[in-house]
């Protein structure tokens, strides 16, 4: 009994040794032209708690990929038609030719938007119901920070935690 236990545990450990070794992993040398080439590109975590690759934290240091750029007949075409439209700085000023001088070029489609009135109205509004976000770190509009100040706003901020309840006006928490 004692003897097929021992050929039964020899037998597995024997097939199991061959499993592992049918499972060869990669040689010294490809793991360490793996790790070359990581150091060489940026590609290992920073040390700290930042958790990010090098080139993140010091992109000056190594290289960038490369981009493929524009063919010298796309840039030609480019600026002839900037010249065309007149989107070309004009001397020191910051205007372009076709807004120093827009009788020469082809006018500009604008999209419909807000006259200034409309926009001061829309703002006056804003104010006045207290829509308009409160300074600090919490994205909190002013109706939500203060809702008595703005009493025809619909917005009141929830509370939680701990309210007061018909007990003496003892407080409890409300999980």
């Amino acid at each position: 009994m004692k003897l097929r236990l021992l050929i039964s545990i020899s037998l597995l450990a024997f097939a199991g040794a061959q499993h592992a070794n049918a499972q060869q992993g990669k040689s010294r040398a490809e793991v360490r032209a793996e790790l070359d080439r990581a150091i060489q590109a940026g590609e290992l975590l920073a040390p700290g708690e930042l958790g990010v690759p090098l080139k993140q934290v010091r992109p000056d240091l190594y290289p960038r990929a490369a981009v493929q750029g524009k063919t010298r007949d796309e840039v030609k075409n480019e600026l002839a038609q900037a010249i065309r439209r007149g989107e070309i700085v004009a001397g020191e000023s910051s205007g372009n030719l076709s807004e120093l001088h827009p009788s020469l070029y082809p006018p500009v489609a604008r999209l419909p938007g807000k006259s200034r009135e409309e926009a001061k109205a829309e703002l006056a509004e804003a104010l006045r119901s207290g829509d308009i976000l409160a300074g600090g770190e919490l994205g909190l509009t002013r109706n939500q920070l203060s809702p008595g100040r703005y009493p025809g706003s619909s917005r009141v901020m929830a509370t939680t935690g701990a309210e007061p309840t018909a007990r003496r006006g003892s407080l409890f928490r409300s999980f």
